[in-house]
């Protein structure tokens, strides 16, 4: 999750020079950016192209500025049907160069070494940016809208679900072999809405998405487990919130988990952070389709070293109480 980041120190002299805008739209950059963490991180499993998810509104003529300290700011947030109509038609290939032409650039650079993996938000988490003019709390104005004015949200929903299944099936053939769509917030939902104004625009993108697995994720989703499940994906993401056996469980067979150490635990003394990642090791009891990831991004505190040492971790065989003489 979110490899290359503020704990990198790499990362971190990139963009005393480069601006995050540049380091999303300059292919090299962005290749250069992924590579902080291959490079300071031994033992990954994959590359991660470094991109933002807020890219799709940018090139549907979205003004997005990056705040210090504050995050992402829309200059005029959506409000009425016709500003969701002057939404400009997505062209991967043309308008979000940087992340596909980055990809290809990237599994060049790591070819057989390890996979690339891509990514966009999911309509939901973009509508929100859209609507709330950045992050919220409570997403109230996206609440209302969603309900008050479907003919709003429909609309909405169904452009950014286009722009984001075009996306995904770009990177595919620029070579990601594994893609991720994000849903950072949609866990401020509850089951019903969920059901009735996100899920069918989710199902319409993973349904046309071709050629590669993938991730579907979000946080704060304990309650929306099976109905993510049932909009699509070959694995599911799960956050920290959750027991990793159980929601397995709930899941059921024919589908893949990913997750979910607490990013916090990155942060705790080395004996604890094993204990916790050895905990979630054993939860998923060594079954096949288990992507071992945090339960959301990495935290700018975050020791390098514990990130390392979490990596070696999760590959050394480990003898414990509940998995002796077994192979993780």
């Amino acid at each position: 999750m979110r490899q290359a980041g503020r704990f990198l120190p790499a990362y971190r002299e990139l963009r005393r020079k480069h601006s995050i805008q540049d380091l999303c739209r300059i292919p090299e950059l962005a290749v250069q950016a992924s590579m902080t963490a291959v490079e300071a991180l031994p033992g990954l499993d994959g590359a991660i192209i470094f991109s933002d998810i807020l890219q799709i509104p940018q090139a549907m003529g979205i003004e997005v500025r990056f705040v210090a300290s504050e995050g992402p700011a829309i200059g005029s947030p959506l409000t009425t049907e016709a500003d969701v109509e002057a939404l400009k038609s997505l062209e991967p290939e043309r308008d979000l160069r940087g992340p596909i032409e980055g990809i290809r650039m990237l599994r060049r650079e790591v070819e057989g070494k390890m996979p690339v993996i891509g990514f966009a938000g999911a309509p939901f988490t973009l509508a929100s940016y859209l609507i709330e003019g950045g992050p919220s709390k409570d997403f109230l104005k996206t609440k209302r809208l969603m309900c008050s004015v479907p003919g709003f949200w429909a609309k909405l929903m169904a452009k950014l679900a286009d722009a984001v299944a075009d996306h995904l099936n770009a990177q595919i053939r620029a070579g990601a072999h594994i893609v991720q769509l994000f849903d950072s917030w949609v866990g401020a939902l509850g089951v019903d809405d969920y059901g009735d104004y996100v899920q069918p625009y989710v199902r319409s993108i993973l349904k046309r998405v071709q050629g590669a697995p993938v991730i579907h994720f979000g946080t704060g989703t304990a309650a929306l487990l099976e109905r993510m499940r049932d909009a699509g994906g070959d694995v599911i993401g799960l956050d920290w919130r959750v027991d990793l056996a159980e929601a397995w469980k709930r899941l059921g067979p024919g589908v893949g988990v990913q997750g979910n150490l607490d990013p916090a635990a990155l942060l705790a003394p080395r004996p604890e952070l094993e204990r916790r990642v050895d905990a979630i090791l054993d939860r998923a009891g060594g079954r096949p389709g288990h992507i071992f990831n945090l339960g959301h991004g990495v935290l700018p505190e975050t020791p390098v070293e514990n990130v390392i040492a979490v990596i070696e971790r999760v590959h050394k065989p480990v003898q414990s109480p509940k998995s002796a003489g077994e192979k993780r």
